[in-house]
């Protein structure tokens, strides 16, 4: 007996006759709409690591614009 995905429950749960289909191996006959899903989940996840790593750069550049404004109010009182 093979193990059971979680994406199977999920897909199971959603519509029961596409799981079975899907274990008995029947091809889904709306591929053009799967596969331009496909790429759609591609670029939102491109999407969101170049959203990521911008707030990164962010936060990195604050902190060094923090550091700085210390290090020049320290030399201002010395």
């Amino acid at each position: 007996m093979r193990p059971i995905r979680a994406s199977e429950i999920g897909s199971y749960l959603y519509c029961a006759r596409a799981w079975w289909y899907r274990r008995q191996g029947v091809e889904s006959s709306n591929q053009a709409e799967m596969t331009s899903g496909t790429a759609l989940h591609h670029q939102h996840g491109r999407t969101v690591l170049a959203a990521g790593l911008t707030r990164t750069l962010a936060v990195i550049l604050l902190l060094a614009a923090l550091a700085l404004a210390v290090a020049f109010c320290t030399a201002q009182i010395l």
